[in-house]
């Protein structure tokens, strides 16, 4: 498989402050990759800097082959929606399409319309009075509509409610399957997004914590599910990355490094093993090595 984005070596520096270190990554072509980290990781740096907004401070940095800053070609061929990205005051929504239409080579302007529609947006009305969320919904219309051979979409859900997300990740996902295209799509709400990822991108440390299909990141833990004394005695020799309770039971987030017999010591005990998510995989390799917020009130308990 071809790959759309290479990085070499890629350091972003501003001034004394370093962004990203030494990035090394490649990005396969017609996949949707999850851009996940925590705040100020470097996701929207890393998105503009394939965007072509920015330059890399050294490093190798390739998107279609050429270096995307300044490259007609490449802008051309991507579109990067954020929730800042704005229209003239002039223009309605109608008249975005009509100039969508013309230059976007893949734009699907009956798409568009029908998308609008349904989300209750009318072409008359201007952007700047539309509310943060449905600058959003319209924003991310215009991604899907446009298909790009390089699709970002950074934070698209900013202000959207549960069920216009849910809508516009299906939206997303339908119209990739009848007309596949690289999506790169950054999101805080890994669980919302989890569903349609093929490969997750976690920017951790300056640098790439993992890159690779979602279930290779599921696979690296376990879900471990009991009573405290229970974990305590059994599960606490086992480099636990995460705890929390509800009430008389408690989770704990293992490494998966196990032997069948020490996974069968463990459900013979009375605990429960199971897959992890891909939010809470992705939590346990943010480095929540303390506990969750639960600690906070047990040490308080205890005092």
């Amino acid at each position: 498989m071809m790959q759309t984005v290479t990085l070499r070596d890629v350091t972003k520096k501003y001034r004394s402050l370093t962004i990203l270190d030494k990035v090394n990554l490649d990005i396969r072509e017609s996949v949707i990759t999850g851009v996940v980290g925590r705040n100020g990781a470097g996701k929207t740096t890393l998105l503009k800097m394939i965007a072509g907004f920015m330059k890399e401070s050294s490093g190798e940095l390739r998107v279609f082959g050429e270096r995307p800053f300044n490259s007609l070609s490449v802008s051309a061929n991507m579109i990067f929606i954020d929730d800042l990205m704005g229209f003239p005051d002039s223009l309605t929504l109608g008249d975005i399409l009509v100039e969508c239409e013309r230059f976007y080579a893949n734009w699907d302007g009956e798409l568009a319309k029908r998308l609008l529609e349904y989300f209750s947006l009318p072409l008359i009305l201007n952007h700047r009075v539309l509310s943060k969320g449905k600058r959003s919904t319209f924003n991310a219309v215009v991604g899907i509509a446009a298909r790009c051979p390089l699709t970002m979409f950074d934070e698209p859900i900013t202000g959207m409610d549960s069920a216009a997300r849910r809508d516009f990740y299906r939206a997303l996902l339908k119209d990739y399957i009848a007309h596949p295209r690289t999506i790169l799509l950054s999101s805080h709400h890994v669980e919302e997004m989890e569903d349609i990822l093929e490969d997750i991108l976690l920017i951790d440390g300056k640098g790439i914590g993992f890159h690779g299909p979602i279930t290779e990141l599921q696979e690296k833990f376990l879900l471990l599910q009991g009573k405290l004394e229970v974990l305590e005695k059994y599960a606490n020799k086992y480099a636990v990355i995460h705890r929390s309770s509800a009430g008389p039971i408690s989770e704990w987030i293992v490494d998966s490094e196990h032997t069948e017999a020490e996974l069968k010591e463990l459900k013979q005990a009375g605990i429960r093993i199971s897959a992890v998510s891909a939010s809470n995989a992705y939590l346990a390799m943010t480095g929540q090595t303390r506990g969750g917020v639960d600690d906070v009130f047990n040490a308080m308990e205890r005092a």
